[in-house]
């Protein structure tokens, strides 16, 4: 006699969306959610029945990942966290060894909360440090200075299994050796998983008003190509390498929550503003917290739009995200996405693995460190 092997459920990442700040900052879109008081009980009643609508919708899977991010997630009441983990626990089932970010600010305040969020269940922190350098982080509007951000670290190590930080670089006027002096000194600091994003200037910011009237002059693309080169030397050299555009880590130490984002696998989104992907339908719940929350109460979940993608677009979303990673795509499986549809422009391709700039070998399309400054120009040859 036989007896049937139950396979193993689909995993699947929850990213959990915490709107509210603390404070204005001057490059986010999230300032109409600064609020002085949060009525916390209604909040956790809301997410958690947006989180069981998404549990109805996507069955039978098991989650690998959760990720708190947002406005100050880590100003969550860790009762609300802890709620959270139960109810997704108890719809999906935790994989092994599952990793629970939770996205904060590096200040004094949130520090002392930590001990308490870990013990809800986060066992992975990412914090928003941005620069070590003053100066720096008065121009970027933050309210912590360096050495509040490095006494958070340091709480931070001391109390979650796995911690991140990130910083912002090609900051204007910054010089080469100045970067690498930095980049140095947060490698020092002995965390396995870098962000390092290059400064961008998003449309509706007092960043791009300034750019526009000329009293902002971020650094021209030669200078931030050689800030881009000098990132991954040093990175690298310190068994760090990029897995990812902007994303360092050591092996094993990648961030998995974030991997299921790039290699285009299911993430549900709860929470003003969350965006989710599942089984090829896109979901975009309502942005304003009272929209939301109105939603919610009415409905059962947030959501403001569903859409079943097309196959193109999810073979298209595919290689946009997977071409960011070292190990690139999978092309079989793009055209899979594609209703078996060709994606990728054969000629092109070859023509700029002739130049160095991307690799189509054993199946796989894997843009090179050379390619990396230019995947947006090798992604509009390639696509057909």
């Amino acid at each position: 006699m036989s007896s049937a092997i139950s396979p193993t459920p689909a995993p699947l990442a929850l990213y959990v969306h915490w709107p509210f700040c603390v404070s204005k900052c001057p490059y986010c879109d999230f300032n109409s959610h600064v609020r002085e008081s949060v009525d916390q009980a209604a909040w956790q009643k809301a997410l958690l029945a947006d989180l069981a609508y998404e549990a109805q919708a996507l069955p039978d899977r098991r989650l690998t990942s959760i990720f708190f991010g947002g406005g100050t997630p880590s100003l969550m009441p860790p009762a609300t966290v802890a709620a959270i983990l139960d109810a997704a626990e108890r719809h999906w089932g935790f994989a092994e060894g599952i990793e629970i970010t939770l996205e904060a600010n590096p200040s004094s305040v949130e520090a002392a909360r930590f001990a308490d969020l870990a013990a809800a269940g986060v066992n992975r922190a990412s914090l928003g440090v941005q620069a070590l350098d003053d100066e720096a982080l008065h121009f970027l509007g933050r309210a912590h200075g360096v050495d509040e951000a490095l006494r958070a670290l340091q709480t931070a190590q001391g109390v979650f299994g796995r911690v991140s930080f990130d910083l912002i670089y090609a900051r204007p006027g910054q010089p080469l050796p100045d970067w690498e002096a930095e980049l140095s000194r947060a490698i020092g600091y002995g965390t396995e998983h870098l962000s390092l994003y290059q400064l961008t200037i998003e449309p509706g910011t007092r960043f791009h008003t300034e750019a526009a009237a000329g009293r902002l002059t971020i650094p021209d693309g030669d200078a931030a190509a050689d800030l881009f080169e000098a990132t991954r030397q040093r990175t690298a050299a310190a068994g760090l390498p990029a897995y990812e555009t902007s994303n360092h880590a050591r092996p094993g130490a990648e961030s998995r929550h974030n991997l299921t984002y790039w290699r285009y696998g299911d993430y549900v989104g709860i929470g003003p503003g969350a965006h989710g992907r599942r089984e090829g339908v896109a979901t975009v719940r309502r942005k304003k917290p009272e929209n939301w929350m109105a939603a919610v109460d009415r409905n059962g979940h947030g959501i403001e739009t569903e859409e079943t993608l097309h196959p193109v677009t999810r073979a298209t979303e595919a290689l946009v995200m997977g071409l960011r990673l070292r190990e690139g795509v999978d092309l079989t499986r793009i055209i899979a996405l594609a209703g078996g549809r060709e994606m990728v422009d054969a000629k092109a391709v070859a023509t700029l693995s002739r130049q160095g700039l991307v690799r189509h070998a054993d199946g796989r399309l894997i843009v090179t460190g050379d390619g990396a400054l230019l995947l947006d120009a090798i992604l509009r040859d390639i696509i057909l």
